[in-house]
């Protein structure tokens, strides 16, 4: 039976970047005999344009019937007057909560073709490959209650609530050793247990989940230390777990090891391996329509979603295989450019890793 994959291109470089990932898709299903039905909807300001809401009704219906959803990005300056209950990112978290999408799965990897294009010392990042697996759908950003209110004494306050229960904690912590145990088998948990008791109940929750899985190393780092440590030594890091405002900033801080936050997927997986996939960097308004974003995160997120959503592994190695020969040939968009590179655009990029995956046919 077919798989159904939904398509959000979403705002912003968002159509443009899904576009070729779409190609990828495409050229497998031709070509190579994969099974899937793609769909599209819309979301975030382009939803808000259309519908006057940022997640209708239709597009999270027709993710809750996909096998797999593939996002580009959403928001852009266009929306950012809005009120914030109905701006275009009220979209992507509806997403996540509507279809459970508790663990985001955001790998930071160098390829060695640009290790020159980070900003640190080629010693200090080649060969980095880190996981950061994220908790999404609690913590700060959906804890109740939240707002702004005005005091006794006429000022203004914003207030916000930090909470996780332990069931929380506990399913989020299962997945980070499920994959540690495939890689390195060392889990780094992220915390501010000296100040925030959420996060001291984290702690604890995390060592007693460590220590059910004996053969994989676990050891706790205050958020502080760990931002620190992330561009002092990085390699020092396998799979990090951690909150989800602590690995939203976490996550785009390994991103720019990497020379580009273009270069980076992500999944966010429900329990039963079912995820909404895109690439990590923003809906960058100012580029859009310019035809230079850098469309390998979005194309390196499908592969993801072969891997992960439709156990489709050789599928998933065939991209990443191509997007590696594309980076041995010398292209580059303007992002991970550097002398002696081929920069090319959006387009370009996307049509060279089709044929990169129609050369091995």
């Amino acid at each position: 039976m077919s798989k159904k994959i939904l398509i959000l291109p979403g705002d912003g470089i968002g159509p443009e970047i899904v576009n070729e990932a779409v190609k990828a898709l495409t050229c497998l299903r031709d070509d190579f005999g994969l099974d899937v039905d793609l769909d599209e909807a819309l979301v975030g300001g382009a939803a808000i344009d259309a519908t006057g809401g940022p997640l209708p009704a239709t597009t999270l219906e027709l993710a809750k019937e996909a096998d797999a959803v593939l996002l580009g990005a959403v928001g852009g300056y266009k929306w950012e007057s809005l009120d914030i209950a109905i701006r275009p990112e009220k979209g992507l978290l509806g997403l996540r909560a509507g279809l459970d999408l508790f663990a985001n799965l955001r790998p930071a990897i160098l390829y060695p073709q640009l290790a020159d294009a980070s900003t640190l010392k080629p010693e200090v990042v080649s060969g980095l490959d880190i996981l950061i697996v994220r908790e999404l759908t609690g913590g700060i950003y959906f804890g109740q209650p939240r707002g702004v209110r005005t005091l006794d004494s006429g000022e203004r306050e914003g207030y916000n609530t930090l909470a996780y229960r332990e069931s929380e904690i506990e399913r989020i912590c299962r997945v980070a050793f499920d994959v540690a145990g495939k890689r390195g088998k060392h889990v780094c948990s992220v915390d501010k247990a000296n100040v925030l008791e959420c996060t001291e109940l984290w702690r604890e929750v995390a060592t007693r989940i460590g220590a059910e899985h004996a053969d994989i190393e676990l050891h706790h780092m205050y958020v502080d230390n760990a931002a620190m440590q992330l561009v002092r030594e990085p390699k020092q890091f396998d799979v990090m777990v951690t909150t989800n405002m602590f690995g939203d900033i976490l996550s785009d801080c390994a991103a720019m090891l990497t020379g580009s936050i273009g270069m980076l997927p992500s999944a966010s997986l429900d329990e039963n391996g079912k995820g909404m996939y895109e690439p990590i960097h923003g809906s960058a308004p100012d580029i859009a329509g310019k035809g230079i974003a850098n469309p390998l995160a979005t194309i390196l997120s499908v592969a993801m979603l072969l891997r992960y959503s439709l156990n489709e592994a050789a599928m998933a190695a065939r991209i990443e295989r191509a997007v590696d020969e594309v980076l041995d040939d010398g292209l580059r968009t303007t992002d991970i450019h550097s002398p002696g590179a081929t920069e090319v655009g959006t387009e370009a990029m996307g049509d060279a890793v089709v044929e990169a995956l129609r050369a091995r046919a």
